[in-house]
């Protein structure tokens, strides 16, 4: 399998997760300025959004959406618990918490990366962004991950998007103006993931190694 990914984007989830299950993923570097792969070839004629992630299957299909991805990765070894079987009340619920991630954390960063072009509409989406985020802290209150007591898919793509906050990897261009020094529960939950091997590895390969040098919480990381 070959997964598209350009570094500090969302699909750092996917990355995560094919470290957390030992599989054996190549990985593509796609410039999204001028929106090619590192070797040359036209990534809008794998996805013609022109976004990532695209996951590769090894008979030539393609995934393009990430909750896709991450729940196909899963089922891929069911037994590592990365989501629950495919019919359960449990598995409905992290479809529920994917959901929620992709349009309301997912999409509510997107004006705060393009403050200049968003203008004043960044001010009206910032207190819904922050809104969203103290739920998830409240959630955080009860549970070690966002779905119980074990890691799963949905921790991954959370940790992925809430980079995009406070991450030192990112550059000022790319980093959205947001703060989450008062969360604390989502900080130690931030704590949890960002010491996992299977973050760390991904980090490491995706150039992203400012991010290793403590597994602290958002907030704290910024200073």
């Amino acid at each position: 399998m070959k997964l598209y990914y350009m570094p500090a984007s969302c699909a750092l989830a996917p990355h995560i997760i094919a470290h957390e299950l030992g599989l054996d993923l190549e990985l593509c570097r796609v410039d999204h300025t001028r929106h090619v792969t590192e070797a040359g070839a036209d990534f809008l004629s794998i996805n013609p959004h022109g976004y990532v992630p695209v996951l590769a299957l090894d008979d030539g299909s393609l995934l393009r959406e990430g909750p896709a991805i991450l729940q196909y990765l899963a089922d891929l070894k069911p037994q590592h618990r990365l989501a629950p079987p495919n019919g359960s009340l449990e598995r409905y619920r992290l479809q529920e918490m994917l959901g929620f991630l992709n349009s309301e954390i997912h999409k509510g960063f997107i004006p705060l990366l393009y403050a200049r072009l968003a203008g004043r509409y960044v001010e009206t989406v910032r207190p819904k962004l922050e809104a969203r985020y103290a739920w998830i802290d409240r959630l955080l209150a009860d549970h070690a991950f966002l779905m119980g007591p074990d890691f799963t898919v949905a921790d991954a793509y959370l940790y992925a998007l809430t980079g995009w906050g406070q991450a030192p990897w990112l550059t000022s261009h790319y980093r959205a103006d947001i703060h989450f020094d008062a969360l604390r529960h989502l900080e130690a939950w931030y704590g949890r993931v960002g010491a996992r091997e299977s973050v760390r590895r991904a980090l490491r390969e995706e150039g992203l190694a400012a991010g290793l040098a403590e597994p602290a919480g958002p907030g704290l990381q910024n200073g």
